[in-house]
């Protein structure tokens, strides 16, 4: 249902720290142009943390107006408390999401059962399809495979984006899984290796920077061409890895910056790059000819 390549949208700010809604709008007309297949807005790259709940549902609301259903458009509604998620969930399917992202509860660090519970609850009362997000070096608690595939049982569980780093799991997830439950990769560096172990997408960082070419690569794989494939990956690494050369979404934001796409503007705790840092990404832009 959702595989391919879907961008997890940074958040354009004003100088002010407001919303930069003319930009966000700018923003998803080059990812549509681009070919990605879905657009991801508040999930971690765009600054969830530190948005406000109107602003959360404001900037999904111009996110599904400017997409206008020319791809689906998968909401960052999650929450430590499940509660909370459900609300956020409902509202945002008012305001025209297809699709919820899920991340695994944050901090408080639910039980397996918990976990189950918890997005179970999400895809009863919410209203949306589920994407399950697993990402344990921010939430402290792993989804375990059995878990997953319990919940996968559910029809309004529809994917996981894994963004665990660890291959072993996937592929017992990609082994375990229903028909119809797909299996994104979390991190661009991986999308390869996932994809080619039967993985059906990712939902990427990158591709904020590079859609036409995140969309090549899947494409490469989906066509069988895998020395192809590996070549474009192998090109884009020195991206992938300067995307996180500090915390996501602070270089990604810096480089639209410098490409002239969006203001370099963060909300504490984000801060700027070191100078030393945009050195580093500059010599991999001008190394990939990465250009406005």
């Amino acid at each position: 249902m959702f595989e391919g390549i879907s961008t997890a949208l940074v958040t354009p700010f004003k100088a002010d720290s407001t919303i930069d809604e003319e930009r966000l709008r700018e923003h998803v007309e080059r990812q549509i142009a681009g070919g990605v297949t879905g657009l991801v807005p508040v999930g971690t790259t765009g600054e969830s943390p530190t948005v406000s709940h109107e602003e959360n549902i404001r900037i999904i609301a111009i996110t599904a107006d400017q997409a206008a259903g020319r791809v689906p458009v998968i909401a960052g509604t999650g929450s430590n408390s499940t509660a909370e998620a459900v609300d956020m969930t409902r509202k945002a399917m008012d305001v025209g999401a297809n699709a919820t992202l899920q991340v695994s509860p944050y901090y408080n660090k639910p039980s397996q059962e918990g976990l189950y519970r918890h997005f179970s609850k999400v895809a009863d009362d919410g209203g949306l399809p589920v994407i399950v997000y697993n990402i344990p070096g921010r939430t402290g608690r792993n989804i375990e495979t059995e878990t997953l595939i319990r919940l996968s049982a559910h029809d309004m569980i529809v994917a996981v984006k894994e963004a665990s780093g660890n291959i072993g799991q996937v592929m017992d997830v990609i082994r375990a899984r229903p028909d119809g439950f797909d299996v994104l990769a979390g991190d661009d560096n991986l999308a390869l290796p996932i994809m080619l172990l039967g993985g059906d997408g990712v939902i990427s960082v990158a591709s904020n920077i590079i859609p036409s070419e995140m969309q090549k690569l899947v494409n490469l794989v989906r066509s069988g061409d895998v020395d192809g494939a590996r070549l474009l990956h192998y090109h884009l690494l020195p991206l992938f890895k300067a995307m996180f050369i500090d915390t996501n979404p602070i270089p990604v934001k810096y480089v639209l910056s410098y490409l002239g796409y969006i203001d370099e503007v963060y909300r504490l705790p984000m801060c700027e790059l070191s100078d030393d840092n945009k050195r580093i990404i500059e010599g991999v832009l001008d190394q990939l000819d990465i250009r406005a």
